[in-house]
């Protein structure tokens, strides 16, 4: 038989009144409201997935009832500039950060890579087997433990907390539910290729050789989420989600000593769980199989000593320097200007198809840091 509230409703315990500083109530359900950094980190991601809808325990579930839900997808730092199509971004989308991880690279190393789209592979969404299903099977595994605990010992408090604060997730789930769509090309007129050049803060380049469909998709379009709830009725699922966790915590701290020790020590395996899934590099957390990549590596290798050396490598791989001054890359001098022009004409009229004895492409040979030093010298002996 289930009991409900021992020793009457004066005995009813509210978390918001606190009798005794520190009290080991008030430790217990602390349990249920903290690791807010490890759900959010995941929390766009995850609402990708059907598992999102299952009922069960999360940490911190009131971080994720938001008054609003983020439009696009956080970008990365760095410019994007078509190398032929003048194309500029001031910005990486979120999506090619994670197929390049561009951040990774070291200082002053330039990367190329090719990358094409399977279209008989499905759109980028949420990997099925990977870490956030197990965290939504683990926490659904926690609340069908602690709901049949609960009746075993006839706690109804501690069963109503479960119900509730299990439901909490479902409803959350519903509201922040969406697709990922990225955006095609709408035009048929024919283009030409459009390789596209990203530079990184610390001052790397990565040059990707892609069709002006994936260009566009990828890179300089916008990557919007596609709720499949309105706003409207988003809020009212928040509200009824806010309702629903004050009563299961209200209930929780109410539940007999056995409940609350369960609920506690599934709280601390749960948020050790998320903070390590968080703690996991992003990539596993996605399925980006529609997107092949290959390397294209040439003589010079990808590592560089200087800004210089890594600029007029990227230069001699697009074989244009004229994305450079769209995107205003390189200082603005006399003597860089003219550096660049004369690294824009040996890379387009230098260029070798060939490769060496490792099959590695051949690039222009040019001493971009002398020529440099030359240009400085002329400016100046030009200004005296």
């Amino acid at each position: 038989m289930l009991h409900w509230l021992d020793g009457g409703f004066d005995k009813l315990q509210l978390d918001i009144v606190v009798r005794r500083p520190l009290s080991l109530l008030t430790k217990r359900l602390s349990l249920a409201i903290l690791g807010e950094s490890s759900v959010l980190a995941n929390a766009q991601v995850s609402a990708l997935s059907y598992f999102s809808l299952l009922p069960r325990l999360i940490p911190a579930p009131q971080a994720l009832i938001r008054t609003a839900r983020p439009e696009r997808l956080a970008p990365s730092t760095g410019k994007v500039v078509g190398a032929k199509s003048g194309s500029l971004k001031e910005s990486v989308n979120h999506v090619a950060h994670l197929l390049h991880d561009g951040n990774s690279l070291p200082a002053y190393s330039v990367r190329c890579q090719q990358i094409t789209r399977d279209v008989d592979k499905p759109d980028v969404t949420a990997r099925i087997l990977g870490p956030l299903t197990f965290l939504s099977v683990l926490g659904c595994a926690m609340s069908t433990a602690l709901l049949v605990l609960s009746i075993v010992e006839g706690d109804g408090m501690a069963l109503l907390a479960t119900i509730l604060l299990s439901l909490v997730a479902t409803l959350i789930g519903i509201g922040s539910r969406w697709s990922l769509r990225l955006k095609k090309r709408t035009a048929d007129r024919v283009v030409p290729s459009s390789d596209v050049v990203i530079n990184y803060p610390h001052g790397a380049f990565l040059i990707i050789k892609c069709n002006e469909d994936v260009a566009r998709e990828l890179y300089f379009a916008p990557e919007e989420c596609e709720y499949h709830v309105g706003p409207t009725a988003y809020r009212v699922l928040s509200l009824i989600a806010t309702i629903m966790l004050m009563f299961g915590v209200i209930f929780l701290g109410n539940a007999g000593l056995t409940l609350q020790v369960c609920f506690a020590a599934a709280y601390v395996i749960l948020n050790a769980a998320y903070w390590t899934v968080a703690a996991l590099p992003e990539q596993w957390n996605w399925d980006l199989s529609c997107f092949r990549i290959e390397a294209i590596n040439y003589s010079t290798g990808e590592t560089n000593g200087t800004f210089t050396e890594a600029l007029w490598q990227a230069i001699a791989i697009t074989k244009s320097e004229e994305w450079v001054k769209n995107g205003n890359i390189s200082p603005v001098s006399d003597a860089w200007r003219r550096w660049l022009d004369e690294a824009g004409r040996v890379a387009y009229h230098g260029y070798s198809s060939g490769t060496d004895e490792k099959g590695k492409l051949l690039l222009p040979e040019w001493d971009p840091n002398q020529r440099l030093t030359d240009f400085l010298r002329d400016t100046v002996a030009e200004a005296g």
